[in-house]
């Protein structure tokens, strides 16, 4: 396992900050939250890319991995979602990640088909992934799953099992970690109040069931992240705060 930490948690503060912060707390990498407030998107021009990537690679981190916003299993016509995963990929070329993250955004994975087709000469290109998350219209890894199988391009896709949805709509973590078996590339951690309120809280103080979850992926050999979503609740304590639970996490769990 390697330990990456989301802009997300990072609010404002752009990615110099970011690189202190992940390299601060022991750290391997970053998620980089796609969003024109984080000062990394796909309208970087070529030499804005450069300096990104310098500045990240330069402290000793790596891109785990770029957190967009394509939807990619959204009802609708294919070449707007195409064309902003393309960039966003071109974008994961430049900054050396290892593949972008999409969400589903609806149920067609027949679209969702199309359009990761659509790329897959990139991906293979380039060493590149779509990492489809667990998330909005497909929370639950057996729905990842059945998209990912149907989708059937295992060397240009990948899973994210964020371990807060599928577990809050119900899904035993057990069964989200068969149902995403050969998928699985990436995982986010969390924990929240309740099932009910998704309030962020420090690792092992709210309800995520943590312990099940690390020993489900004891050893897994790709990159584990901290999502600490004060993007999205700003009155909850900073990052910092988090990362050494995180960091805890991982240690506990990366050998077998």
């Amino acid at each position: 396992m390697r330990l990456a930490v989301s802009t997300l948690g990072m609010p404002g503060e752009g990615v110099a900050a970011a690189i202190e912060t992940a390299v601060r707390f022991g750290c391997e990498g970053l998620e980089l939250r796609l969003h024109p407030d984080t000062g990394v998107h796909a309208g970087l021009g070529a030499a804005e890319r450069v300096a990104v990537r310098e500045a990240i690679a330069g402290r000793g981190l790596a891109v785990a991995a770029l957190a967009g916003y394509i939807r990619i299993s959204a009802s609708g016509p294919d070449d707007g979602v195409v064309a902003g995963l393309r960039a966003d990929l071109e974008l994961a070329v430049d900054l050396g990640a290892s593949g972008v993250r999409v969400f589903p955004g609806g149920d067609d994975i027949e679209a969702a088909r199309r359009r990761v087709r659509a790329v897959a000469d990139l991906c293979r290109e380039r060493g590149l992934r779509v990492f489809v998350e667990t998330h909005d219209a497909l929370p639950t890894g057996a729905a990842v799953g059945r998209l990912l199988d149907f989708v059937d391009l295992p060397e240009a896709t990948g899973a994210i099992w964020d371990v807060l949805h599928p577990w809050r709509h119900g899904e035993n973590p057990a069964r989200t970690y068969e149902a995403l078996s050969g998928h699985l590339s990436y995982v986010q951690i969390k924990d929240a109040v309740s099932a009910q309120d998704t309030t962020p809280c420090p690792l092992g103080t709210g309800s995520v069931p943590l312990e099940v979850c690390g020993e489900l992926v004891r050893g897994f050999e790709g990159w584990v992240s901290l999502e600490w979503e004060r993007t999205w609740y700003p009155d909850v304590e900073p990052v910092e705060h988090v990362l050494p639970g995180a960091r805890a996490w991982v240690t506990r769990y990366a050998s077998r």
